[in-house]
């Protein structure tokens, strides 16, 4: 067999396992199913819990205010459960539907994992800071943070009124 065959044949047989290993890699990294939401910010398909990447919502047991009134300069708000209205949200966007999930390639402290969300094309994580219901998380992730400006340009959501980032207000909590 001549030199140039064996290069052929390992090139060959290098490319046929560098596209397989792809695919089965792929294959991990994608999770798909009903999704059960847990709160904002996190769901549950095939009994893996999901922390949906990029984003930060609020705590099930955060309470926001917003504005119920307005008059010439004043402003009356009142207080919400935003953290249930952010998981109610998301509860009925995803009901009865199938969502994909791709993964990172790490977990966080929680050992959920962590991914990016899909009902078909449309982008969940960016669905839910669009309309205000969670705010771009950019300790992570500069990925959102276009859609968390058009939540707050048009009021949408917690950007209705008033609200601690996520984030600090666990701190304060804890």
């Amino acid at each position: 067999m001549s030199l140039m065959k064996k290069l052929n044949q390992i090139l060959f047989s290098l490319l046929t396992f560098l596209i397989f290993s792809t695919l089965l890699n792929s294959a991990e990294k994608t999770i798909f199913g009903n999704a059960n939401v847990i709160d904002g910010d996190t769901i549950k398909i095939n009994k893996k819990k999901i922390r949906l990447f990029g984003i930060d919502a609020p705590e099930k047991k955060q309470i926001c205010q917003k504005i119920y009134l307005s008059f010439i300069i004043f402003n009356f708000q009142k207080d919400y459960l935003c953290g249930e209205e952010s998981s109610l949200a998301l509860l009925k966007k995803l009901q009865g539907k199938k969502v994909k999930c791709i993964l990172e390639n790490n977990k966080d402290k929680y050992k959920r994992y962590i991914g990016t969300c899909y009902i078909q094309k449309q982008d969940i994580n960016g669905w839910l800071v669009k309309n205000g219901y969670a705010v771009a998380y950019r300790k992570y992730s500069k990925r959102y943070v276009l859609q968390e400006q058009y939540a707050k340009k048009n009021k949408l959501g917690l950007w209705r009124g008033n609200f601690l980032e996520p984030e600090k207000w666990r701190r304060i909590m804890n």
